[in-house]
């Protein structure tokens, strides 16, 4: 039995990637929906809209297997785009907070920042676990957390970069 398993789950292995290099994903779509919208609320909807794409275009599209790829191609772009943002804002609040810093009852900037990054990140987390839970265990429950870390992790950079473009 062990011998008949093991070449099947090296093929399952093996295929698993190939599958990934398939996907029809191009952030493209969600830029453009971007560059359209009027105002940062209405950039909010965009979120998805290149991981929608990519399952459309993509054979099979709909099964667990490209939904997750699909989302985390989108996700892996919101993270970095939320990486920058948070440098270039965190820089511009520790200048502020040198230039400040010797006001009465002055609050860090930079450090009023970290910390709502970090309690953001935590949220975030637990907010996607419990979509996750909604799953019971089921197959389902992949691209549900990868469809809630992009779009929240999308939402927060949006908030970032209209923080940041405020100054």
């Amino acid at each position: 039995m062990l011998k008949i398993f093991m070449p099947a789950m090296v093929a399952m292995l093996v295929a698993t990637p190939a599958a990934a290099q398939d996907l029809n994903f191009d952030i493209g779509a969600t830029l453009a929906c971007q560059n359209g919208a009027s105002d940062n609320g209405a950039a909010r909807g965009c979120v998805g809209v290149a991981a929608d794409a990519c399952m459309q275009a993509t054979p099979g599209g709909f099964s667990t297997v490209v939904m997750g790829g699909c989302y985390d191609l989108e996700l892996t772009y919101w993270d970095a785009r939320l990486n920058g943002i948070y440098r270039t804002l965190r820089a511009s609040e520790q200048a502020d907070d040198a230039e400040n810093a010797d006001q009465f009852g002055y609050v860090s900037k930079a450090g009023a920042l970290k910390e709502m990054q970090v309690a953001w990140i935590a949220w975030r987390d637990a907010t996607c676990d419990y979509e996750r839970a909604q799953w019971g265990g089921g197959t389902g429950g992949g691209p549900a957390t990868g469809a809630c870390l992009m779009r929240l992790t999308g939402e927060q950079t949006l908030y970032l970069e209209a923080m940041a473009a405020e100054y």
